[in-house]
């Protein structure tokens, strides 16, 4: 029996990167995976590809920019099954302006937005159905840079401290009720950002001998720890963040 056979998953940023690789790891263990982004092309391709391999997916198109629109998003994800198991609250920004520059105030909104609001939006209207029906599982990804300083994506680090905060917050509030929240911090992961570092040869040593494995992770090692989360063989882990980094948060650079 597959892990999360009769399970509905709904996946936010699943069309690209780490999102897609959960996305892909959930449908091959057993749940019916609602596949989310922006881009309507991209929802439909995925979901497609899944549905013709054999697996269930539904393509869920949302622009989680759009704050005010999330509650009905969130009732429109609860309506193709009547329920979610498992929320993977995964999409998210970096931002690429710097203070001063301008229309850097409008792209900080954006970041919180996406990174930050999306996430605690979706919880506030799915999470209690989950407590409703008799418990369920729910990931945030935060990030390594939400453990330490930042300078150049300060903001972007700032709302992934908040997501890994959000995760305690809403363990304690759900726990009586079942229902478990951890995040994830993944480390320099080979989503196509991580070329902005390894593309300059002494930042890309400086960053590998910073990572005790000497290496980038990928995304598909991320979504495995993501399916360990909200899998049944977590069931007494809530309020955790995992750090899936390859070590570099421990290091101290030998």
């Amino acid at each position: 029996m597959k892990d999360f056979t009769g399970k509905t998953a709904l996946v936010t940023g699943s069309t690209t990167g780490i999102g897609l690789a959960m996305a892909e790891a959930l449908a091959a263990e057993g749940a019916h995976v609602l596949i989310n982004s922006e881009d309507a092309a991209l929802c439909d391709e995925v979901a497609g590809r899944l549905n013709a391999d054999g697996h269930r997916a539904t393509s869920l198109l949302f622009d989680l920019s759009d704050s005010r629109g999330l509650p009905d998003f969130a009732k429109k994800a609860l309506a193709v099954d009547g329920k979610i198991d498992c929320l993977f609250c995964n999409a998210g920004i970096t931002g690429s302006k710097r203070r001063g520059e301008e229309g850097y105030e409008d792209e900080v909104e954006k970041v919180f937005a996406i990174n930050l609001h999306h996430s605690r939006i979706l919880c506030d209207h799915i999470v209690p159905h989950m407590a409703e029906n008799g418990g369920g599982s729910v990931v945030l990804t935060s990030s390594l840079s939400g453990l330490r300083g930042n300078k150049s994506i300060g903001v972007y680090s700032l709302t992934k401290a908040a997501v890994a905060q959000l995760a305690r917050d809403l363990a304690v509030g759900f726990g009586p009720d079942n229902v478990r929240v951890n995040s994830i911090s993944p480390g320099l992961i080979a989503t196509g950002w991580e070329k902005n570092i390894l593309s300059n040869p002494e930042a890309a040593e400086r960053r590998m001998r910073m990572t005790p494995l000497r290496r980038v992770g990928q995304p598909q090692e991320i979504a495995n720890a993501a399916l360990f989360l909200a899998s049944d063989k977590a069931s007494f882990i809530t309020g955790h963040n995992l750090v899936v980094d390859g070590g570099t948060v421990i290091t101290d650079g030998n």
